[in-house]
């Protein structure tokens, strides 16, 4: 698998029961969308579309999509233009505010304790698979978001402006990119292309 995804186009059509043909569509998934890298990345910066990307429920997929690539300690950098709320309805959008993404513990936590989390476990599922478990690093750069309401939800906040210029979507490629001033990125347009992790682990 390569460690940079292409673009979306259907590569293969399986349909039946067969057992042959469920496992002749997992190789093809693995072969398209199992981005294999050799060594963790320190820093990776996703971008997400301002179209498609509009609230932490869809474009935490940077995170969940990323995560076991990342190097302990190291940064995810999520440039979200469109952010502009949490949750893609107000329950969950008010359920994401008032607990955040502070991890598995705190989260199960309060699915004993709290009724309105028990009460929505999607919501609880969301928020675990939110977080990086303090492994690494989590900033946002939203669009239409506040600095405060990024970190109430236990992300970091960059500001979009200075981030687009830095690390402006026109200029990077796909995958390793170094900056002017030596900083060395692993690029992602799009985390709904593909899953990035070491190559070890498979």
């Amino acid at each position: 698998a390569a460690a940079v995804a292409t673009a979306p186009r259907i590569c293969g059509l399986y349909a039946g029961r067969e057992r042959q043909l469920f496992e002749a569509a997992v190789r093809l998934s693995q072969a398209r969308n199992l981005c294999l890298l050799d060594a963790p990345l320190k820093k990776v910066v996703v971008y997400l579309d301002p179209e498609e990307f509009k609230s932490t429920w869809l474009g935490n997929k940077a995170i969940y999509r990323t995560r076991m690539a990342i190097a302990d300690g190291g940064e995810l950098l999520i440039i979200a233009p469109g952010l502009k709320h949490f949750g893609e309805d107000d329950l969950i959008d008010a359920l994401i505010r008032k607990y955040g993404y502070a991890g598995t513990d705190k989260v199960l936590e309060w699915v004993e304790t709290e009724d309105d989390l028990r009460n929505c476990l999607s919501a609880a599922a969301h928020l675990i698979h939110g977080s990086s478990e303090g492994r690494f690093k989590i900033t946002y750069a939203p669009g239409h978001v506040s600095a405060a309401e990024i970190e109430q939800v236990h992300f970091n906040y960059a500001p979009l402006d200075d981030m687009l210029r830095r690390y402006d979507p026109q200029q990077l490629r796909d995958g390793f990119n170094t900056m002017p001033d030596g900083e060395q990125i692993f690029y992602v347009s799009n985390p709904a292309l593909g899953l990035w992790a070491l190559r070890d682990n498979f």
